[in-house]
C-alpha cells in the first residue's frame, strides 16, 4: 500500500498505478499539459511526461457533450477518475471518483473558495476535501490550492501546509519565450499522486 493523501492508507488502483513510468522515484514529477485533445471534435487535455516524452494522461470531451461530467484517462484510455460538477450545491463543489464508479462514496469533494469579504489578500482557491473514513468521520480539508490558475502560477498545499504540487507557466529553451496559457507545466512531488493533481487541475480549469 502506498500513502497518496494525507492522514490515510489505501490499497493501490488504478488510478494510482498511473504514477508507474512516470518520474524517478523520490525525484518531482514535470509533466506537460496541453489544453487541447489529440481527438477531433473534442475539448480536453493532453499531458505529457516532460522528460520522457511519453503520453501520460488524456481527457477527451465531445464539444457537444457534458462539460460538468470528465473523465481522466491514462495514456491506453483506461478510466483512472471521473470528476463531476455537484448539482444543487451551494457554490461550485465537484465530486472526484475513482474510476467510472459513481455509485460510491467520492474521493474528494472540491470547493471554490468565496471570500465574503472581498479579501484580496485571500490567495485560496479551493479547497479539497477527503472522503476517506469510516462511520460518522467529518470530513476534513486534505488539500488548498493558492495563487491564480488563469496566470497559469499555482501552488498546492496538503493539509500540514507541505507544498506538493505547482502549475507553472511552461517557457522555451531558447530567450524564455512563454508557450502561452494553453501550454503549461504541472510539477507534483512524490508525496502527492500524478493522477489526483491532474484532477484538482482540471477542477481549476473549470471554476476559473
Amino acid at each position: 500500500m502506498r500513502k497518496v493523501h494525507p492522514g490515510a492508507f489505501v490499497s493501490e488502483t488504478a488510478w494510482e498505478k498511473s504514477n508507474s513510468g512516470v518520474g524517478g522515484g523520490d525525484d518531482a514529477v514535470v509533466l506537460t499539459v496541453w489544453k487541447k485533445s489529440l481527438l477531433p471534435n473534442c475539448h480536453g487535455f493532453t499531458v505529457f511526461d516532460t522528460n520522457r516524452g511519453n503520453l501520460v494522461f488524456r481527457v477527451d470531451n465531445y464539444i457537444g457533450g457534458n462539460k460538468d461530467h470528465i473523465l481522466l484517462m491514462d495514456a491506453a484510455g483506461t478510466p483512472l477518475l471521473t470528476i463531476r460538477r455537484k448539482r444543487l450545491s451551494l457554490g461550485d463543489t465537484w465530486l472526484v471518483f475513482e474510476g467510472e464508479d459513481e455509485s460510491l462514496k467520492p474521493l474528494f469533494t472540491a470547493r471554490k473558495s468565496v471570500s465574503i469579504l472581498n479579501n484580496s489578500n485571500n490567495k485560496c482557491l479551493a479547497h479539497f476535501l477527503s472522503s476517506f473514513g469510516t462511520g460518522n468521520m467529518k470530513k476534513e480539508v486534505a488539500y488548498e490550492i493558492e495563487g491564480c490558475y488563469a496566470r497559469r502560477c499555482c501552488t498546492f498545499y496538503s493539509k500540514n501546509r507541505r507544498k506538493v504540487a505547482e502549475i507553472k507557466m511552461k517557457e522555451g529553451e531558447a530567450g524564455g519565450v512563454a508557450f502561452g496559457a494553453d501550454i503549461f507545466r504541472l510539477i507534483v512531488q512524490p508525496e502527492m499522486d500524478t493522477a489526483l493533481a491532474m484532477a484538482f487541475l482540471i477542477i481549476l480549469d473549470h471554476m476559473f
